[in-house]
């Protein structure tokens, strides 16, 4: 290098170089400074009797060369300084992190009772959070997620705004046709009647029917076929991942046939990937909507709602458009024409489905938002046990934190290695809590009824684990960091320190938080209970026990009388009664019906259920007035009405058996008036309930076991004739009394969850109450002595410790009290049908919650108490 740059200074003084050589001389003798002083020199001396180059293109030349230099070194200050920042940083990084390991070593028990705490908060609340991701990603994986909504229907009774998701069958058709603004229209209808049949192995579970647009506007990816046709056909038939291996196993089932009902067979034109656990939708197989016509399911009455229908509208068509467009189709077509057509968008589907004052207000989003904050209070819990640990052990951090300063340590120095034991400190507990999540996700997924994985594979799920470790490491270390850096180190090093004693100071303001939110918990978890148990105990207006329901399939409707005869000669069962939907549950309601007397402008709804005789006697209903229908003995039954009494209040009627009433062509009249009996569901107030008599259109056949034989002999013989007279389906039946504890799933699981949270907090508080009451006791110790020498008995000393804590739990029991019941009160008015707030619930937890921390923080009062005076004392 060196030759080279003599070589261009030598053609530089002939002055037979190139601008290129002049630049690439220039920078060369810029990156070498030593060199550049020799070439410098040089030029500088140099003499020639006839020059070549000029003392003034010497001196631009050298002039540029130092200008350049200067650069260079201003760029290498800058990172040679970075450089050193770094490594600073670096340096103190390890020496924090060294002291910090020390520490933790050092108070092995207060650093087992921070990690543990965090742990379990950190566990807690990713639970949560994963059900809560889960709940917030509902449907939104697909492609045109924000052109899609659902159709539903509004109209005005009793004075207010109703809304409901079913519509008629001929709706989707004409939205497609009449709007240029639609691009796609579906209906969807759901199916649970289906036997699918290939060989030797049947299989009967839900499904929907379909229009061929479905696998166009829903993104459901198919790993076998084309969703651009799969559909077409209506004899074509779309499968589940999962119920393809069930009946072709592993072989591709595309192109081969499957017997539907033994009476039609399809093809399998596509195979779907399985459901993710984040869509509303269930099924296992698509059918065609158009087979709905050959099996006379297709109904042409535009006042007929039975299914729902979705549309895609085309981009740039907004909601506010497809509402205004909507709007008066029934007024078009012959429907009711008081309703009117709107439609919900996807993003809302799951999240907002509770209808109020002509919106969507709420629904799911309410118990996210309340979990979110559950999560977010169990880690505060958590890292308030943490500051507050932190700061008991402030006498013992004095010194260090002195001397530090003495040495030169500033503040910020300080503040820093503070909070970076926070985060290891959170670091380790969120590996424990990964584990704890890990063996609790099983029992988890149980309760939510969900498969919750933790994404390991996913980086996102690593950045978002940093970020809320470092979050919450700082939240948790943020206190204890800025209060210990704060200590004046002559005050420290002359042992002048003292702990925060003051009637109110922030240690006592985060243990009154801790047991602020533990005792809401605890209240809320009773409250619910015995809301459930409220609900549990209703008189259900019919009796439950020794009830047995069979779906009506197949070729059970067709051969119903024999079937009947041959149960009740069998003496399997007492009584036997056709319904269209079991009597838990109502499948069809109406608001044209019309009475003498009835109010012109007004329109009550009437929830409905067919039955043909011995309805009372099957189900133990009290019959208070008339009698009950029966269709076999009198034909003209088929007008025939039972009405329970809030039926009977809505329509005004004081003596209602005789009452004629009237639907569209349809005359009726009341036979009887039955006692309310609960349906749907056991949290609402009793519904006005309307029994019509008919010879068909029944779903259900109900069953009263005979009781004077076993349960499990009943059941045999009851399965036996159904599958000599319907052999092509599975005997498949339903106990009455379970299907009705299922009703309260859903709030027991609810339950359950709070009761693990509010223990969670209860433990977590605890936990920081109990290190907490140590450090106290530890740093009273030379006070306990000299009392004990002074007289002081073991009960006066352990008043003296305890006290003080319980003093801070009443203060909790005395905020929590109205917060708890504010938020009770708020729930319970979601229940129509609900218990009571009872004082007695405040009281008992209250007292629960002084003992809990009694027994908690008197272990370590009383072990203090009988320490020996001389141990403590002997040093002064």
């Amino acid at each position: 290098m060196e030759e080279h740059v003599w070589y261009l200074v030598e053609k530089f003084i002939s002055g037979d170089i190139s601008s290129a050589e002049v630049k690439e001389l220039q920078s060369l003798l810029a990156l070498y400074p030593k060199l550049f002083l020799l070439v410098k020199d040089f030029l500088v001396t140099y003499q020639d009797p006839d020059p070549q180059v000029s003392p003034q293109q010497i001196q631009a030349l050298l002039q540029k060369v130092e200008n350049s230099k200067t650069k260079n070194w201003a760029v290498k200050s800058v990172w040679q300084k970075l450089g050193n920042v770094i490594t600073r940083e670096a340096t103190m990084a390890g020496q924090f992190f060294k002291v910090a390991v020390r520490n933790l070593q050092r108070n092995s028990s207060i650093s087992a009772v921070n990690i543990s705490g965090l742990a379990v908060g950190i566990a807690g609340a990713v639970l949560i959070l994963l059900w809560v991701q889960n709940q917030l990603s509902y449907d939104q994986f697909h492609t045109n997620k924000a052109r899609i909504y659902q159709v539903f229907n509004r109209t005005k009774a009793d004075g207010e705004l109703h809304a409901w998701s079913s519509t008629p069958m001929p709706l989707a058709p004409a939205l497609k046709a009449d709007y240029s603004q639609v691009e796609q229209a579906v209906r969807t209808n759901w199916v649970g009647s289906f036997v699918l049949k290939n060989g030797d192995k049947k299989l009967e579970t839900q499904g929907l029917t379909t229009d061929p647009g479905f696998l166009k506007i829903f993104s459901f990816p198919l790993l076998n076929g084309d969703a651009r046709t799969a559909l077409n056909n209506a004899h074509s038939i779309v499968l589940t991942q999962k119920l393809a291996k069930k009946l072709f196993g592993d072989t591709n089932p595309v192109g081969k046939l499957i017997a539907v009902d033994s009476t039609a067979n399809f093809t399998v034109t596509g195979v779907l990937k399985d459901l993710p656990n984040n869509t509303q939708f269930s099924f296992e197989y698509l059918v065609p909507f158009d087979y709905m016509k050959e099996v006379h399911w297709y109904n042409t009455n535009w006042k007929y709602h039975s299914l729902q229908t979705y549309v895609m509208l085309k981009p740039g068509v907004t909601e506010a458009t497809a509402n205004r467009l909507f709007r008066g189709i029934y007024r078009r077509y012959p429907g009711e024409k008081r309703n009117d057509a709107f439609v919900h968008p996807m993003s809302k589907w799951w999240l907002y489905s509770k209808y109020e004052n002509g919106k969507f207000v709420g629904g799911q989003i309410t118990t996210v938002h309340l979990f979110t904050v559950i999560a977010l209070l169990i880690i505060l819990i958590a890292c308030i046990n943490y500051m507050n640990l932190g700061t008991a052990r402030s006498a013992r951090r004095a010194k260090e934190v002195g001397i530090r300063k003495v040495a030169g340590a500033e503040r910020s120095w300080l503040i820093k290695q503070f909070l970076g034991e926070s985060v290891l400190v959170t670091f380790l507990a969120a590996i424990f809590g990964l584990g704890l999540v890990q063996l609790a996700l099983p029992w988890f997924n149980g309760i939510v009824e969900k498969t919750l994985l933790l994404p390991y594979d996913k980086p996102l799920f690593w950045f978002s684990a940093a970020g809320f470790i470092l979050i919450t490491g700082i939240i948790a270390g943020s206190y204890p960091a800025f209060y210990l850096s704060a200590f004046k180190p002559v005050r420290v090093l002359k042992g002048t320190v003292q702990a925060m004693n003051g009637l109110i100071n922030p240690r006592k303001v985060l243990v009154v938080l801790q047991f602020t939110l533990a005792i809401v918990f605890i209240i809320s978890t009773t409250v619910i209970y015995r809301q459930i148990n409220y609900a549990q105990k209703r008189d259900t207006g019919y009796q439950v026990d020794n009830l047995v329901y069979i779906y009506m399939k197949g070729d059970i409707a067709k051969n119903y009388t024999t079937i009947s005869n041959e149960l009740v000669n069998s003496g399997a069962i007492s009584s036997i009664t056709r319904t269209s939907s079991p009597i838990l549950d109502i499948w069809t309601n109406s608001d044209s019906y019309h009475w003498d007397g009835k109010p012109a402008d007004s329109r009550a709804y009437f929830n409905e259920n067919l039955t043909d005789h011995n309805f009372t006697k099957t189900f133990g209903l009290k019959l208070l007035a008339g009698r009950d229908i029966d269709v076999a003995s009198n034909p003209t039954d088929t007008s025939a009405i039972l009405v329970t009494e809030q039926a009977a209040k809505v329509m005004g009627f004081k003596n209602p058996v005789g009452q004629a009433l009237k639907n569209g062509d349809n005359n009726y009249h009341i036979v009887g008036v039955v006692k309310d009996y609960v349906a749907v569901s056991p949290f609402i107030t009793s519904m006005p309930i309307i029994i019509r008599g008919s010879a068909r259109l029944f779903g259900t056949i109900t069953l009263k076991l005979n009781t004077q034989n076993a349960v499990a002999g009943n059941i045999d013989k009851i399965s036996t004739i159904f599958k000599k007279y319907n052999p092509n389906y599975p005997f498949d039946f339903k106990f009455l009394d379970e299907s009705y504890r299922i009703k309260f799933k859903e709030e027991q699981h609810a339950a359950q969850l709070v009761a693990v949270f509010a223990g969670l907090s209860i433990f977590i508080s605890c936990l920081g109450l109990f290190a907490l009451a140590a450090c106290m006791a530890e740093g009273r110790t030379k006070e306990i002595g000299i009392r004990k020498v002074l007289g002081a008995s073991v009960i006066r000393i352990t008043t003296l410790l305890t006290k003080d804590f319980l003093v801070l739990v009443l203060i909790a029991f005395a905020i929590a009290c109205p917060v708890a019941w504010w938020l009770m009160s708020k729930w319970l008015q979601d229940y129509p049908y609900h218990t009571d707030l009872n004082w007695w619930i405040f009281g008992l937890t209250g007292l629960v919650s002084l003992l809990i921390a009694f027994s908690t923080v008197s272990s370590q009062a009383i072990k203090a108490a009988i320490a020996n005076p001389v141990k403590s004392l002997k040093t002064e």
